[in-house]
């Protein structure tokens, strides 16, 4: 049962709200990237196991996928592989 009360407690979604969304998918992954990029690159400079620097830019990958989702409007997939880079790169970490 829905009546005026309830369009007001959940408003529907409007273009500003998905516009937003994307460009928070898009920056979040492009800093993810960068982040998941440098860490590699110092982390193969380090004295770390191989899989160390592989996991950061496998996980940096996975953000610039998720990047390139949410620009254009799979913002929920993008968070989903957002979270999945992020959770690689926390892996590899385990291994150093």
């Amino acid at each position: 049962m829905s009546g005026p009360a309830d369009s007001e407690t959940h408003p529907e979604p409007t273009g500003h709200d998905a516009r937003r969304a994307r460009w928070t998918a898009l920056g979040t992954g492009a800093a993810l990237t960068l982040a998941g990029l440098a860490a590699a690159f110092l982390r193969l400079t380090d004295d770390a196991p191989p899989l160390v620097p592989t996991a950061y830019a496998g996980g940096a990958a996975t953000c610039a996928l998720a990047a390139l989702l949410g620009s254009r409007g799979r913002t929920r997939r993008a968070l989903w592989l957002l979270i999945a880079g992020l959770m690689v790169m926390a892996l590899g970490d385990q291994f150093d």
